[in-house]
Protein backbone atom coordinates (compact mmCIF):
# COMPACT_ATOMS: atom_id res chain seq x y z
CA UNK A 1 0.00 0.00 0.00
CA UNK A 2 2.98 2.53 1.33
CA UNK A 3 4.39 1.39 -2.49
CA UNK A 4 1.53 2.63 -4.52
CA UNK A 5 0.84 5.93 -2.46
CA UNK A 6 5.01 6.62 -3.30
CA UNK A 7 4.24 5.74 -7.07
CA UNK A 8 0.92 7.92 -6.97
CA UNK A 9 2.63 11.03 -5.36
CA UNK A 10 5.82 10.55 -7.98
CA UNK A 11 3.24 10.14 -10.76
CA UNK A 12 1.34 13.34 -9.38
CA UNK A 13 4.98 15.32 -9.47
CA UNK A 14 6.08 14.21 -12.83
CA UNK A 15 3.01 15.42 -14.09
CA UNK A 16 3.11 18.36 -12.46
CA UNK A 17 6.81 18.79 -13.85
CA UNK A 18 5.28 17.98 -17.44
CA UNK A 19 2.24 20.28 -17.56
CA UNK A 20 5.03 23.23 -16.36
CA UNK A 21 7.30 22.14 -19.10
CA UNK A 22 4.61 22.00 -21.74
CA UNK A 23 3.41 26.06 -20.50
CA UNK A 24 6.71 26.79 -20.75
CA UNK A 25 7.00 25.30 -23.91
CA UNK A 26 4.55 27.24 -25.03
CA UNK A 27 4.60 30.80 -23.18
CA UNK A 28 8.87 30.59 -21.98
CA UNK A 29 8.81 31.94 -18.37
CA UNK A 30 11.55 34.05 -16.91
CA UNK A 31 11.89 32.11 -13.84
CA UNK A 32 13.40 29.38 -16.20
CA UNK A 33 16.12 31.43 -16.78
CA UNK A 34 16.52 33.12 -13.43
CA UNK A 35 14.57 34.33 -10.66
CA UNK A 36 12.87 37.94 -9.81
CA UNK A 37 14.90 38.04 -6.51
CA UNK A 38 15.87 41.79 -6.68
CA UNK A 39 19.09 41.13 -6.04
CA UNK A 40 20.75 39.86 -9.37
CA UNK A 41 21.99 41.59 -12.55
CA UNK A 42 19.24 39.90 -14.88
CA UNK A 43 19.50 42.03 -17.57
CA UNK A 44 22.22 39.59 -19.39
CA UNK A 45 19.88 36.71 -18.72
CA UNK A 46 16.97 38.36 -20.29
CA UNK A 47 18.17 39.37 -23.59
CA UNK A 48 19.57 35.80 -24.09
CA UNK A 49 15.75 34.51 -23.18
CA UNK A 50 14.46 37.45 -26.00
CA UNK A 51 17.30 36.27 -28.33
CA UNK A 52 16.55 32.72 -27.91
CA UNK A 53 12.86 32.40 -27.93
CA UNK A 54 11.64 34.18 -31.47
CA UNK A 55 7.82 34.29 -31.58
CA UNK A 56 7.06 33.29 -28.12
CA UNK A 57 5.52 35.19 -25.36
CA UNK A 58 8.04 35.31 -22.47
CA UNK A 59 6.35 35.75 -19.27
CA UNK A 60 7.60 37.15 -16.34
CA UNK A 61 6.22 35.56 -12.90
CA UNK A 62 5.79 38.31 -9.96
CA UNK A 63 9.06 39.39 -8.41
CA UNK A 64 11.61 41.82 -9.07
CA UNK A 65 14.02 42.15 -12.14
CA UNK A 66 17.09 43.98 -11.76
CA UNK A 67 18.74 45.72 -14.95
CA UNK A 68 22.39 46.79 -15.45
CA UNK A 69 21.14 47.96 -19.06
CA UNK A 70 17.99 47.69 -21.50
CA UNK A 71 16.26 44.79 -22.96
CA UNK A 72 15.69 45.30 -26.41
CA UNK A 73 13.45 43.15 -28.36
CA UNK A 74 13.42 42.41 -32.78
CA UNK A 75 11.21 44.34 -34.98
CA UNK A 76 12.09 41.62 -37.46
CA UNK A 77 8.08 39.92 -37.15
CA UNK A 78 9.82 36.28 -37.48
CA UNK A 79 12.18 37.09 -34.29
CA UNK A 80 9.53 38.97 -32.68
CA UNK A 81 8.42 38.18 -28.80
CA UNK A 82 5.60 39.51 -26.67
CA UNK A 83 6.85 40.50 -22.77
CA UNK A 84 4.07 39.98 -20.86
CA UNK A 85 4.92 40.70 -17.21
CA UNK A 86 2.33 39.26 -14.61
CA UNK A 87 0.71 42.39 -12.11
CA UNK A 88 3.43 42.40 -9.62
CA UNK A 89 6.65 41.68 -11.81
CA UNK A 90 9.09 44.43 -11.53
CA UNK A 91 11.56 45.67 -14.08
CA UNK A 92 13.63 47.56 -12.14
CA UNK A 93 17.37 49.88 -12.84
CA UNK A 94 20.14 49.46 -11.12
CA UNK A 95 21.89 52.87 -9.89
CA UNK A 96 24.36 52.60 -12.40
CA UNK A 97 21.89 51.62 -15.31
CA UNK A 98 23.64 52.24 -18.59
CA UNK A 99 21.17 53.53 -21.23
CA UNK A 100 17.76 55.19 -22.49
CA UNK A 101 15.12 52.93 -21.29
CA UNK A 102 14.74 49.66 -19.38
CA UNK A 103 12.96 48.08 -22.34
CA UNK A 104 13.71 49.48 -25.89
CA UNK A 105 10.75 47.67 -28.64
CA UNK A 106 11.95 47.20 -31.99
CA UNK A 107 15.28 48.28 -31.22
CA UNK A 108 17.13 45.44 -33.06
CA UNK A 109 16.68 43.60 -36.26
CA UNK A 110 15.10 46.29 -38.16
CA UNK A 111 12.09 46.31 -40.44
CA UNK A 112 9.11 47.40 -42.02
CA UNK A 113 6.98 44.36 -42.40
CA UNK A 114 3.56 44.46 -41.46
CA UNK A 115 2.60 41.28 -43.58
CA UNK A 116 4.18 38.54 -42.04
CA UNK A 117 2.61 37.20 -38.84
CA UNK A 118 4.46 38.49 -35.60
CA UNK A 119 4.23 42.43 -36.69
CA UNK A 120 2.02 43.32 -33.68
CA UNK A 121 4.64 42.64 -31.02
CA UNK A 122 3.65 44.16 -27.48
CA UNK A 123 4.87 44.83 -24.00
CA UNK A 124 2.18 43.96 -21.57
CA UNK A 125 1.46 44.36 -17.96
CA UNK A 126 4.11 44.53 -15.03
CA UNK A 127 5.59 47.69 -13.34
CA UNK A 128 8.64 49.34 -15.51
CA UNK A 129 10.81 50.98 -12.06
CA UNK A 130 13.91 53.47 -13.92
CA UNK A 131 14.95 54.11 -10.64
CA UNK A 132 15.45 57.83 -11.32
CA UNK A 133 17.97 57.38 -13.87
CA UNK A 134 16.02 56.21 -16.65
CA UNK A 135 13.38 55.71 -19.26
CA UNK A 136 10.57 53.24 -18.57
CA UNK A 137 10.44 51.95 -22.40
CA UNK A 138 10.64 53.04 -25.60
CA UNK A 139 9.49 52.15 -29.47
CA UNK A 140 12.36 52.46 -32.30
CA UNK A 141 11.44 50.29 -34.85
CA UNK A 142 8.53 47.78 -36.67
CA UNK A 143 4.83 48.32 -36.99
CA UNK A 144 1.67 47.78 -34.98
CA UNK A 145 3.66 47.94 -31.24
CA UNK A 146 1.56 48.05 -28.91
CA UNK A 147 1.75 48.90 -25.03
CA UNK A 148 -0.90 47.69 -22.54
CA UNK A 149 -1.71 48.00 -18.92
CA UNK A 150 1.67 48.95 -17.65
CA UNK A 151 2.84 51.15 -14.92
CA UNK A 152 5.87 53.01 -15.12
CA UNK A 153 7.60 54.55 -12.20
CA UNK A 154 10.61 56.83 -11.73
CA UNK A 155 10.64 57.50 -15.26
CA UNK A 156 12.81 60.47 -16.18
CA UNK A 157 10.99 59.81 -20.00
CA UNK A 158 7.74 57.36 -19.47
CA UNK A 159 7.58 56.33 -23.26
CA UNK A 160 9.28 57.68 -25.94
CA UNK A 161 7.88 56.38 -30.01
CA UNK A 162 10.71 57.30 -32.12
CA UNK A 163 9.94 58.16 -36.15
CA UNK A 164 8.60 55.32 -37.18
CA UNK A 165 9.93 52.31 -39.67
CA UNK A 166 6.95 53.16 -42.82
CA UNK A 167 8.10 56.75 -43.65
CA UNK A 168 7.78 57.91 -40.50
CA UNK A 169 4.84 56.14 -39.77
CA UNK A 170 5.25 53.93 -36.00
CA UNK A 171 1.80 52.73 -36.02
CA UNK A 172 1.65 52.10 -32.40
CA UNK A 173 -0.75 51.50 -29.32
CA UNK A 174 -0.26 52.51 -26.12
CA UNK A 175 -3.87 51.75 -23.65
CA UNK A 176 -4.44 51.25 -20.24
CA UNK A 177 -1.05 53.21 -18.70
CA UNK A 178 -0.01 54.87 -15.59
CA UNK A 179 3.93 56.75 -15.89
CA UNK A 180 5.32 58.53 -12.58
CA UNK A 181 7.80 61.08 -13.53
CA UNK A 182 10.77 62.44 -11.48
CA UNK A 183 10.03 65.76 -11.29
CA UNK A 184 12.40 67.29 -12.75
CA UNK A 185 12.31 69.93 -15.63
CA UNK A 186 13.53 67.35 -18.07
CA UNK A 187 10.93 64.68 -16.78
CA UNK A 188 8.31 63.82 -19.67
CA UNK A 189 5.57 61.49 -19.83
CA UNK A 190 5.51 60.27 -23.45
CA UNK A 191 7.32 61.71 -25.88
CA UNK A 192 6.15 61.32 -29.85
CA UNK A 193 8.45 61.30 -33.04
CA UNK A 194 6.32 59.01 -34.92
CA UNK A 195 3.20 59.28 -36.62
CA UNK A 196 -0.24 57.78 -36.41
CA UNK A 197 -0.19 56.17 -33.18
CA UNK A 198 -2.94 56.48 -30.48
CA UNK A 199 -3.02 56.54 -26.84
CA UNK A 200 -5.94 55.90 -24.96
CA UNK A 201 -6.63 55.90 -20.93
CA UNK A 202 -3.18 56.84 -19.92
CA UNK A 203 -2.72 58.54 -16.17
CA UNK A 204 0.59 60.72 -15.77
CA UNK A 205 2.20 62.55 -12.80
CA UNK A 206 4.99 63.87 -11.48
CA UNK A 207 6.35 65.20 -14.47
CA UNK A 208 7.25 69.21 -16.36
CA UNK A 209 5.46 67.42 -19.44
CA UNK A 210 2.78 65.35 -19.81
CA UNK A 211 2.07 64.85 -23.26
CA UNK A 212 5.09 65.90 -25.39
CA UNK A 213 3.98 65.10 -29.35
CA UNK A 214 6.81 66.30 -31.88
CA UNK A 215 4.77 64.42 -34.85
CA UNK A 216 1.37 64.91 -36.27
CA UNK A 217 -1.84 62.13 -37.09
CA UNK A 218 -1.88 61.23 -33.45
CA UNK A 219 -5.33 60.33 -31.76
CA UNK A 220 -5.52 60.91 -27.77
CA UNK A 221 -8.45 59.81 -26.07
CA UNK A 222 -8.64 60.21 -22.01
CA UNK A 223 -5.24 61.24 -20.66
CA UNK A 224 -5.14 62.78 -17.56
CA UNK A 225 -1.18 64.38 -17.15
CA UNK A 226 -1.27 65.75 -13.19
CA UNK A 227 1.36 68.26 -12.36
CA UNK A 228 2.78 68.24 -8.27
CA UNK A 229 6.21 69.25 -8.36
CA UNK A 230 8.49 71.66 -7.12
CA UNK A 231 7.18 74.69 -9.51
CA UNK A 232 10.73 75.50 -10.46
CA UNK A 233 10.26 77.00 -13.99
CA UNK A 234 6.50 76.46 -13.17
CA UNK A 235 5.89 79.06 -16.36
CA UNK A 236 6.77 76.55 -19.08
CA UNK A 237 5.35 73.59 -17.01
CA UNK A 238 2.79 72.10 -19.68
CA UNK A 239 0.57 69.43 -19.96
CA UNK A 240 0.19 69.17 -23.56
CA UNK A 241 2.79 70.38 -26.18
CA UNK A 242 2.16 69.80 -29.61
CA UNK A 243 4.97 70.67 -32.11
CA UNK A 244 3.66 68.45 -35.28
CA UNK A 245 0.05 69.61 -35.94
CA UNK A 246 -2.69 67.71 -37.17
CA UNK A 247 -3.47 65.70 -33.60
CA UNK A 248 -6.69 64.97 -32.22
CA UNK A 249 -7.22 65.31 -28.41
CA UNK A 250 -10.59 63.41 -26.86
CA UNK A 251 -10.89 64.43 -23.19
CA UNK A 252 -7.84 65.11 -22.14
CA UNK A 253 -7.39 66.87 -19.09
CA UNK A 254 -4.73 69.09 -17.89
CA UNK A 255 -4.03 68.98 -13.97
CA UNK A 256 -2.42 71.86 -12.37
CA UNK A 257 0.08 72.44 -15.27
CA UNK A 258 0.61 76.29 -15.69
CA UNK A 259 -0.09 75.39 -19.65
CA UNK A 260 -3.16 73.36 -20.36
CA UNK A 261 -2.28 72.87 -24.02
CA UNK A 262 0.60 74.66 -26.11
CA UNK A 263 1.19 74.83 -29.86
CA UNK A 264 4.06 75.54 -31.71
CA UNK A 265 4.65 77.53 -34.96
CA UNK A 266 1.13 77.81 -36.93
CA UNK A 267 -0.20 74.73 -36.32
CA UNK A 268 -3.51 73.31 -35.71
CA UNK A 269 -5.36 70.64 -33.80
CA UNK A 270 -8.43 69.36 -33.15
CA UNK A 271 -9.27 70.03 -28.97
CA UNK A 272 -12.75 68.03 -27.77
CA UNK A 273 -14.35 67.66 -24.72
CA UNK A 274 -11.21 68.36 -22.86
CA UNK A 275 -11.00 70.26 -19.56
CA UNK A 276 -7.91 72.60 -17.12
CA UNK A 277 -7.98 72.56 -13.67
CA UNK A 278 -5.66 74.04 -11.02
CA UNK A 279 -6.13 72.60 -7.83
CA UNK A 280 -3.63 75.39 -6.36
CA UNK A 281 -2.40 78.75 -6.19
CA UNK A 282 0.85 78.14 -6.15
CA UNK A 283 1.84 78.49 -9.72
CA UNK A 284 0.36 82.12 -9.56
CA UNK A 285 -0.67 82.02 -13.43
CA UNK A 286 -3.01 79.33 -15.05
CA UNK A 287 -3.36 79.28 -18.87
CA UNK A 288 -5.92 76.80 -20.74
CA UNK A 289 -4.27 77.38 -24.70
CA UNK A 290 -0.98 79.46 -25.37
CA UNK A 291 -0.24 79.14 -29.44
CA UNK A 292 3.25 80.74 -29.91
CA UNK A 293 2.75 81.19 -33.27
CA UNK A 294 -1.03 81.89 -34.65
CA UNK A 295 -3.98 80.34 -32.68
CA UNK A 296 -5.35 78.01 -35.32
CA UNK A 297 -6.73 75.29 -33.63
CA UNK A 298 -10.36 73.79 -33.47
CA UNK A 299 -11.52 73.60 -29.77
CA UNK A 300 -15.16 72.51 -28.35
CA UNK A 301 -17.21 71.78 -25.64
CA UNK A 302 -13.83 72.18 -23.34
CA UNK A 303 -14.11 73.52 -19.60
CA UNK A 304 -11.44 75.84 -18.22
CA UNK A 305 -12.11 75.87 -14.36
CA UNK A 306 -9.15 78.76 -13.08
CA UNK A 307 -9.17 79.85 -9.41
CA UNK A 308 -10.16 83.75 -8.17
CA UNK A 309 -6.75 84.14 -6.55
CA UNK A 310 -4.74 83.45 -9.94
CA UNK A 311 -3.53 85.57 -13.12
CA UNK A 312 -5.36 83.76 -15.64
CA UNK A 313 -5.40 83.43 -19.56
CA UNK A 314 -8.13 81.07 -21.61
CA UNK A 315 -5.63 82.39 -24.83
CA UNK A 316 -1.85 83.49 -25.02
CA UNK A 317 -1.47 83.48 -28.85
CA UNK A 318 1.96 85.21 -30.65
CA UNK A 319 0.15 86.50 -33.31
CA UNK A 320 -2.96 88.72 -33.43
CA UNK A 321 -5.15 86.68 -36.34
CA UNK A 322 -5.81 82.85 -37.07
CA UNK A 323 -8.32 80.77 -37.49
CA UNK A 324 -8.94 79.12 -34.67
CA UNK A 325 -12.07 78.66 -33.51
CA UNK A 326 -13.67 78.35 -29.77
CA UNK A 327 -17.07 76.80 -30.02
CA UNK A 328 -19.03 76.33 -26.83
CA UNK A 329 -16.00 77.35 -24.25
CA UNK A 330 -17.26 76.30 -20.65
CA UNK A 331 -15.30 79.44 -18.45
CA UNK A 332 -15.93 81.53 -15.42
CA UNK A 333 -15.20 84.98 -17.60
CA UNK A 334 -15.01 87.25 -14.27
CA UNK A 335 -11.53 85.09 -13.55
CA UNK A 336 -10.21 86.12 -16.63
CA UNK A 337 -8.22 88.90 -17.03
CA UNK A 338 -6.96 88.42 -20.77
CA UNK A 339 -10.26 88.95 -22.97
CA UNK A 340 -8.12 88.48 -26.16
CA UNK A 341 -9.45 85.15 -26.74
CA UNK A 342 -12.83 86.29 -27.60
CA UNK A 343 -11.80 87.27 -30.72
CA UNK A 344 -11.39 83.56 -31.35
CA UNK A 345 -15.10 82.91 -30.14
CA UNK A 346 -17.25 81.21 -32.76
CA UNK A 347 -19.58 83.70 -34.34
CA UNK A 348 -18.05 86.74 -33.00
CA UNK A 349 -17.19 89.92 -35.23
CA UNK A 350 -13.79 88.88 -34.89
CA UNK A 351 -14.31 85.77 -35.48
CA UNK A 352 -15.68 85.96 -38.79
CA UNK A 353 -12.63 88.52 -39.88
CA UNK A 354 -9.95 86.04 -38.57
CA UNK A 355 -11.72 83.47 -40.75
CA UNK A 356 -11.22 85.46 -44.12
CA UNK A 357 -7.70 86.90 -42.93
CA UNK A 358 -6.36 84.80 -40.17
Amino acid sequence: MKRWICAAVCAVILWTTVCTCVQAASEVSAECALSGDGMTDAADALQALIDENPNRTIRFPDGVYLLSHPICTPADPRKSVELRLLNYAVLRALPDFSGEALVRLGAKDPANDPATPGSNYALVGGVLDGSGVTGGVTIEGGRETAIRETSIKNAIVGIRIYYGANAGSSDADVRDVNIIGTGGTDSVGILVEGYDNTFTNIRIGHVYTGVHLRSGANAMRNIHPLYYSDYTDYENSCAFLDEGGNNIYDFCYSDQFCVGFRTTGNISNVYSNCFCFWYSAAGGHEVGFRADGKFNSVVTNTRLSFRGDTDNAVLQAGRFFGKGTFDNLLVDASRVKDKSYRRFVRGSLFWLINQWFG
